[in-house]
């Protein structure tokens, strides 16, 4: 099959946060729709979906073409001038290096909100890029647009210089005030500097149909209404046109169409994967190796640990065979520099008084961490499997779940910095969709429709944060919604647009727990954003992508009940009694007795009205009942909560087999637990 004859070099994804309206799946699709070759993506000021937006094509069989739509400062000093946008694109690795300094830089040294250069940045880091002009909301078109054609050729020349010809005079037929004359003064200008001309269409979404769906996204995010005349808005020919259709708006201009095959072939780089890169832990010592290290303070807490619960040879023996197997799998696997990474500030989190959870998820299964006190659970007297942490037949990663003092867990993390360097630790960003009812309140506000009106549809929506329902869910399911639709030519048009708009992004915040930490500054793996609220780096690639680049992720959660408790225990302190938590009895009979009254509020995990009910009919009486019945509430296994209850209220069981009544023992015959399985 030929390939077609234009490609889109302008697209707005829904990276371009309540502003582009095409997912990074339909881009993929709708160049393979047209038989494009290939087809880039320039968010605004972003690289957010640089790395999904290369796997989705690659996989399409399209070429990725990576690139960015990044800003000069407003010319005017009036508040709230606009920034002057232009399009860079990637040609080759050095280009990919360049793009995501500079995306990075117009975060963390301009306004996250609006990031922009200054022209002299954006010339020192023009090796490897391609520029185009920047269209109709560009500097050359403004300034001709305001009678300034001599000051937009002397910048013209200059980027034409700083890009050493690897530049495009971009037009647009956006069917937008001044184009036309616009236009004839670029053609001008690119006679006499001998500078190509490129066509695009600066596509914000994917057809035509979804004009006024993405009008709607613009005001949601502005803040305004659909009547309102005087705000921004996108033209209506700002969608994914096919080739022919581009071809036939630019008929006069054939050479515009040609180009952007031309510039194409000229930008064939994908952000790209890569395997774990990890730091070298400072804490290695001197002459030794990461894993001679990891092995030498490994045994070390090893002994620590066997001389506090007086362990005989016997008691020794297990645990010395189990550390022995443990440390060789973790140094085939080649992790003693994680282990000794996360030993490293959570010794010094405890040292410095700062309260740490005992250990959660499967990282609670490995003795090592025991020994290097990055968990405080046993693992042997609780059956917890190390493999299932981790698995030389299953490469993984390892990743361990880490509470901190919700109040001091940013002590932990600057502390992090300090060892490795700010430059080279960083939170994780995330990003917030438009959910179904927030879509449907939403929409209706800018479309001006009657609060309480709005509120009845919303309300027949369920709200369930475990499993989101979707909208068309919702009214599949839902035959009063049907009916509202049906009868309401207005409730309608709420409807059809909100499902258009559902699950694209609106804002960019932090991750509650991830920091990465690199081996290098960080700016050479991944681009970074800024959070406004605080003055730490943020990769721009979300949890999924960022380890995919090659950054090793490290958990620190904050936990609110850490806090009570480190609370609890200072007020107690101050009244001469000294309580330390890792002493305290696991089979105290005043507190079974008060968890199977349900008295739980406060108590981590067992606070909701459904974990109360089930303390209630279990009757806790021992720790592996609050361990199974943990495990036990979530959806599926949730129906194995009244046979549990009966069970241990005295109704006889059978195993499925009597081979494994031993490992099942412990749970009435229920499989409860993943070693459960395993066994």
């Amino acid at each position: 099959m030929p390939h077609a004859d234009f490609v889109h070099l302008r697209n707005h994804s829904a990276y371009s946060l309540s502003q582009g309206a095409i997912r990074i799946p339909d881009l993929a699709s709708l160049s393979v729709k047209y038989g494009m070759p290939a087809v880039a993506l320039t968010d605004s000021g972003n690289l957010f979906g640089a790395l999904e937006f290369s796997q989705y094509c690659k996989s399409a069989g399209v070429q990725p073409i990576v690139g960015c739509q990044l800003s000069l400062p407003a010319r005017s000093t009036k508040p709230g001038a606009p920034t002057e946008p232009l399009v860079l694109l990637a040609r080759n690795e050095v280009g990919l290096a360049n793009l995501q300094i500079l995306s990075s830089h117009g975060f963390l040294h301009g306004d996250p909100g609006d990031p922009s250069l200054a022209i002299d940045v954006l010339c020192a880091h023009s090796d490897g890029l391609f520029l185009l002009t920047g269209g109709n909301r560009g500097p050359l078109n403004r300034m001709i647009y305001d009678e300034q054609e001599v000051e937009a050729g002397i910048l013209l020349d200059q980027l034409n210089s700083a890009f050493h010809g690897n530049i495009a005079i971009e037009l647009n037929r956006l069917g937008e005030q001044g184009e036309q004359e616009v236009e004839n003064a670029l053609i001008r200008l690119a006679d006499r500097y001998d500078i190509p001309l490129v066509a695009t269409n600066e596509c914000f979404f994917p057809t035509p149909q979804f004009h006024e769906a993405h009008d709607a996204l613009i005001c949601i995010a502005q803040g305004r209404t659909i009547a309102e005349s005087d705000r921004w808005r996108v033209s209506a020919e700002a969608w994914f046109k096919s080739p022919a259709e581009m071809r036939a708006l630019f008929h006069d201009l054939p050479e515009a169409c040609d180009n952007t095959l031309i510039i194409a072939q000229r930008c064939a780089i994908a952000a790209c994967t890569r395997k774990p890169l990890l730091p070298v832990c400072p804490k290695v010592r001197e002459g030794s190796t990461e894993e001679e290290t990891l092995r030498a303070l490994a045994w070390e807490g090893l002994e620590k640990r066997l001389e506090a619960m007086d362990a005989g040879p016997e008691t020794r023996s297990l645990y010395s065979e189990r550390l022995q197997t443990e440390l060789d799998i973790i140094a085939g696997m080649g992790f003693p520099g994680y282990f000794l990474i996360v030993a490293d500030f959570i010794q010094w989190a405890k040292a410095n008084d700062i309260p740490v959870g005992p250990g959660r998820g499967s990282g609670a299964g490995s003795l090592a961490a025991y020994a290097l006190t990055i968990t405080d659970i046993d693992p042997i007297p609780f059956g917890l499997l190390f493999e299932r942490f981790l698995n030389p037949e299953r490469v993984s990663m390892p990743d361990f779940d880490i509470d901190f003092c919700q109040d001091r867990r940013d002590e932990v993390i600057r502390y992090v910095r300090e060892e490795y360097g700010g430059s080279r630790v960083a939170q994780i960003i995330t990003f917030g969709k438009l959910q179904a009812k927030a879509a449907v309140r939403d929409v209706g506000r800018v479309l001006g429709l009657p609060y309480g009106m709005v509120n009845r549809v919303a309300e027949l929506i369920p709200n369930n944060p475990a499993k989101p329902v979707t909208l068309r869910q919702a009214i599949d399911g839902e035959p009063r919604l049907q009916e509202m639709r049906d009868s309401d030519e207005s409730l309608k048009r709420l409807l059809e647009i909100a499902l258009q708009l559902e699950g694209l992004y609106r804002h960019a915040s932090t991750h509650a727990a991830g920091v990465v930490i690199g081996d290098r500054e960080l700016v050479e793996l991944v681009p970074l954003y800024r959070d406004p609220k605080s003055d730490m780096l943020v990769t721009q690639y979300n949890m999924k992508f960022v380890e995919q680049a090659g950054l090793v992720k490290f958990d620190f959660l904050g936990l609110t009940t850490l806090t009570i408790l480190k609370r609890g225990l200072d007020f107690l302190q101050e009244q001469g009694i000294n309580v330390d938590l890792s002493r305290i009895p696991l089979d105290d009979k005043p507190t079974f007795e008060m968890l199977a009254r349900g008295d739980t509020a406060g108590v981590f995990q067992f606070e909701g009205a459904g974990m109360r009910d089930m303390l209630k009919q279990m009757a806790a009486s021992r720790l592996e009942d609050l361990i199974a019945g943990v495990s036990l509430y979530r959806p599926g296994p949730m129906a194995n909560i009244p046979d549990y209850c009966r069970r241990k209220h005295g109704e006889p069981w059978e195993p499925p087999h009597e081979e494994i009544r031993e490992i099942l023992e412990e749970t009435y015959g229920i499989m409860v637990y993943q070693e459960q399985v395993m066994q």
